[in-house]
C-alpha cells in the first residue's frame, strides 16, 4: 500500500482515537475492569494504556517533560511493571477515563500538527510517530475484541446453537498456486513498517505450492471427524502433550455431539463437529493454535508455509481470503539480516526467542493499515484466542 501523507496519518490517529472512545462508551462498567482471560488485560486498561503511550512518546521522550507523579502511571501502564491480574482494580472510573481521553488526545493531536519542537524531531520524519501510534492503538483495539469474545464465553458457558457439519461433501479440495523458484525481496521500508519488517532484503526460494484459500470450517471438520484429535501420529510431541493436558477436541468455540456411524460390521460412536452458527462451511477456520494447525497440515499430507513463501505469494499472486484470520506459518519469529530495534528495544527483540511463531495476513478485526503483505504478527504456539487459522503449502510433486 502507498504510505499515507503526514496529514492522512494524523487523520488516521484521530479516527482510531474516536473508535476507542466509542468502544469504551459502549462497554458496561463491570466489563471495563474485569479480566476475562489470564493472558488478556481488562478493556479499560487497553484504552488507558494507549493514552499513556501517546503521553510517554510526545511529552516524556520528545518534549522531555517529567512523568506524572501519580502512583498509577508508569507502574500501571508499562506492561512489564504491572501483572495483568492487578490492573483492573487500579483503573479510573469510566467517566473520568473518557473525560481525560477527550482532553489529552486533543492536546496530543495539536502537538503532532503544530508544535515545531515535535515536528522537527527525527521521530516525526514523514509522520513516523503518528503512524506508529495509530497502529499501536489498532493492535490494542483488536486485542479488545479478544477480550469481548472471552467475556462472552464467560457469560455463556453453555454455547449457543451451533451448525452441525454434514457427513460428506463439505468443501472442494484445496486449489494450489504454483510458485516457481526465484529470488525475491522481503520486508518493507514504508513509514508504517514496524522494526521487524526491516530491512528489505533478498531471499531465494525453491519452487513450492501454496493454497489459494485458507483452510475452511468444513475442511477442518473433516480432520475432526477423521479422528484428528485422537491420533497422536499427526501431532508433534509437544503439541500432543498440550492437547491432552488441556483436553482440546476442536477449535475454540466449537461444540461436539456424539453420533453413530456405520462401520463395516458394527455401529461405532464418534464425535460430530458442530461449528459456530455464524461460520459458513467455506469460511476460514478460526480459533486454532499452531499445534492444531500443524497437526491438520500433517494429516492433509502437506505443511504450513514459511512466512517468506506467504509474503511472496501475497505480493505477486491472487491469494484469496487474506485478512479474515491470522495465518500460522511454519517458522519461528526471527530477526531479518541487519535488524535494528526501533523506536525502542522491546517491541520485537524480546520475542526472537524461538518460542514465538510468525503469523501473517490479519484478521477481520485488524485495521486496514495492518493488512499488508510485510506485516508480521507473533505468538507462542498454544494461543487460540487470537483469531488465527491457517493456509497450507507443499513442495512440488
Amino acid at each position: 500500500m502507498r504510505a499515507p501523507t503526514p496529514s492522512a496519518l494524523l487523520e488516521g490517529l484521530a479516527d482510531i482515537q474516536a473508535t476507542w472512545r466509542q468502544e469504551l462508551q459502549r462497554t458496561p462498567g463491570h466489563q471495563l475492569r474485569n479480566q476475562y482471560h489470564p493472558e488478556l488485560s481488562p478493556i479499560g486498561w487497553h484504552f488507558a494504556h494507549c493514552l499513556f503511550i501517546e503521553a510517554v512518546w510526545l511529552r516524556e521522550r520528545i518534549l522531555q517533560e517529567k512523568p506524572r507523579a501519580d502512583r498509577d502511571w508508569h507502574d500501571l501502564y508499562f506492561p512489564e511493571q504491572s501483572p495483568k491480574w492487578r490492573r483492573g482494580g487500579r483503573l479510573q472510573n469510566q467517566h473520568a477515563m473518557l473525560a481525560e481521553a477527550v482532553e489529552r488526545q486533543q492536546e496530543h493531536r495539536a502537538l503532532l500538527a503544530h508544535d515545531d519542537r515535535v515536528l522537527t524531531h527525527p521521530l516525526l520524519q514523514d509522520g513516523y510517530l503518528t503512524g506508529f501510534l495509530t497502529q499501536h492503538h489498532a493492535l490494542h483495539l483488536e486485542t479488545m475484541q479478544q477480550v469481548r469474545c472471552a467475556a462472552a464465553r464467560r457469560r455463556s458457558p453453555c454455547l449457543p446453537p451451533r451448525r452441525r457439519i454434514p457427513a460428506e461433501g463439505r468443501v472442494p479440495p484445496a486449489q494450489w498456486l504454483e510458485i516457481p523458484a526465484q529470488t525475491t525481496t522481503l520486508g518493507s521500508d514504508s513509514i508504517l513498517a514496524f522494526d521487524n519488517e526491516k530491512p528489505v532484503h533478498e531471499v531465494h526460494l525453491a519452487d513450492y505450492r501454496i493454497a489459494r484459500r485458507p483452510v475452511s470450517v468444513g475442511a477442518f471438520a473433516d480432520f475432526i471427524a477423521a479422528g484428528g484429535y485422537t491420533q497422536a501420529q499427526w501431532w508433534t510431541a509437544e503439541g500432543w502433550l498440550w492437547r491432552q493436558s488441556n483436553r482440546v477436541s476442536g477449535p475454540l468455540d466449537w461444540a461436539f455431539q456424539i453420533g453413530a456411524c456405520e462401520g463395516r460390521r458394527t455401529q461405532r460412536l464418534h464425535c460430530l463437529p458442530v461449528a459456530p452458527a455464524e461460520a459458513p462451511l467455506e469460511a476460514p477456520v478460526s480459533g486454532v493454535s499452531r499445534y492444531e494447525a500443524e497437526a491438520f497440515a500433517r494429516w492433509a499430507g502437506v505443511r504450513l508455509p514459511h512466512e517468506a513463501e506467504w509474503e511472496l505469494a501475497a505480493r505477486a499472486y491472487p491469494l484469496v481470503g487474506t485478512g479474515a484470520v491470522w495465518e500460522w506459518c511454519a517458522n519461528p519469529f526471527y530477526p531479518y539480516p541487519g535488524f535494528c530495534s526501533f523506536p525502542y528495544d522491546q517491541y520485537s527483540k524480546p520475542w526472537f526467542d524461538g518460542q514465538h511463531f510468525s503469523l501473517r495476513g490479519g484478521s477481520r478485526f485488524s485495521h486496514d493499515w495492518l493488512k499488508r503483505p510485510s506485516m508480521r504478527n507473533f505468538y507462542t504456539p498454544e494461543k487460540r484466542h487470537v483469531f488465527a487459522g491457517l493456509r497450507l503449502a507443499r513442495d512440488p510433486d
